[in-house]
């Protein structure tokens, strides 16, 4: 009987993990993860405004991992050896016939005085932690921000950060405190959210003039302070910062010999394979793929990559040359608490619906969808 492991236990993981078990049932299958928990990301953008307490999107895996045969490794990987077959980890080592690597991407933290914001891709308690801090104001300068890995554009998650501002914004005039706030957003980027499409950004920069948003756009930042952020292009007061880094690979990553792209991830070709390597794939945020320059990093492109590798290894271990490629595809709600702005972007089009309550309530009930699979 034939053994994968996958490591993660993010959305890539588990993806390939029903996938890896609708194709074999008998199979053997390893995770390694810190922890037995799954983490719905998407939902923390509604933990700040009181939508989501942190217990609604951690969900323990002990009964998917009974239901999936998994058998579950609490450890961290550190490297591999044996060219891929084994992965080592803080916890001994764990043998396997084929790998999907799905342990997630690294934030870019070295912005001088970056301890001072908020990072909002951070998990349940950081997004707690601003929660916190949000409801202690009085008043004062709400400042918003994301940036990119200058050595590889595709490595950024920026959505989120329109999302918690929009949201919050909202709470604050539901609660009719918002004259007492300004709000500002910043970006390196001159016209932020192009990979959402250009009418997407138009959509985005009519809805912060319309909400009485501030923008300070196109300056390459310097760092942060306690009470300011600081760009080439001047610095403004910022009494609360939420700031998300480009991305890069993990720190394991450093340890082993897997090929990196420029940015730091692992290097994939399109059949999610990592170069080089036999039965070992890559799929979410720890890999870099071929495709347009807009492929996102969000959770439905690592379903998708989730899915081709088990395809592709399953295919390996009955000696069939890899012929299952991903669909580069976007889509998203960009959400605003109380409605939302659908965005679809493939290869061939550009889809952006206006803001619709409807789209929210879509949001929400694909969120309950989703973790009724895991609980």
């Amino acid at each position: 009987m034939s053994r994968v492991t996958v490591i993660g236990a993010g959305f890539a993981a588990l993806t390939a993990v029903r996938k890896l078990r609708a194709a074999d049932a008998h199979l053997g299958i390893d995770l390694i993860a810190p922890k037995p928990e799954f983490v719905y990301y998407p939902g923390t953008i509604w933990i700040p405004t009181g939508l989501r307490q942190p217990q609604d999107l951690v969900v323990p895996l002990g009964n998917f991992f009974a239901r999936m045969g998994v058998t579950y490794h609490q450890a961290a990987a550190t490297g591999l050896r044996d060219a891929g077959r084994t992965v080592v980890t803080d916890q001994g080592e764990v043998t396997n016939d084929g790998l999907i690597i799905a342990s997630g991407g690294r934030f870019i933290r070295k912005l001088p005085g970056i301890e001072h914001s908020f990072l909002p891709c951070g998990g349940v308690e950081v997004t707690t932690q601003i929660r916190d801090r949000l409801a202690e104001m009085e008043g004062g300068t709400l400042a918003f921000g994301f940036a990119g890995n200058p050595n590889e554009p595709s490595a950024m998650r920026g959505g989120p950060v329109f999302e918690f501002l929009f949201g919050i914004d909202s709470f604050l005039r539901q609660q009719g405190r918002r004259d007492r706030f300004r709000l500002v957003f910043f970006t390196p980027a001159e016209k932020p959210g192009q990979r959402l499409g250009p009418k997407a950004v138009d959509g985005l920069m009519r809805e912060m003039a319309k909400r009485e948003i501030e923008t300070h756009l196109g300056h390459k930042l310097k760092g942060f302070a306690a009470d300011r952020v600081m760009t080439e292009g001047g610095e403004f007061a910022a009494d609360l910062i939420l700031f998300m880094p480009g991305m890069t690979g993990n720190l394991w990553f450093d340890d082993t010999d897997l090929p990196r792209s420029p940015g730091g991830l692992l290097q994939a070709d399109r059949f999610c394979q990592v170069e080089g390597w036999d039965k070992v794939y890559v799929a979410g945020d720890s890999g870099s793929f071929p495709g347009p320059d807009w492929l996102p990093k969000q959770a439905h492109m690592a379903d998708l990559q989730a899915e081709a590798a088990v395809a592709n290894l399953m295919d390996a271990f009955k000696g069939t040359a890899a012929s299952h490629t991903f669909k580069s595809e976007l889509m998203c709600i960009v959400d605003t608490r109380s409605s939302g702005m659908f965005v679809a972007r493939t290869q061939s089009r550009n889809i952006v619906l206006p803001s619709f309550i409807g789209f929210h309530w879509a949001k929400r009930f694909f969120e309950w969808m989703y973790l009724r699979q895991y609980r």
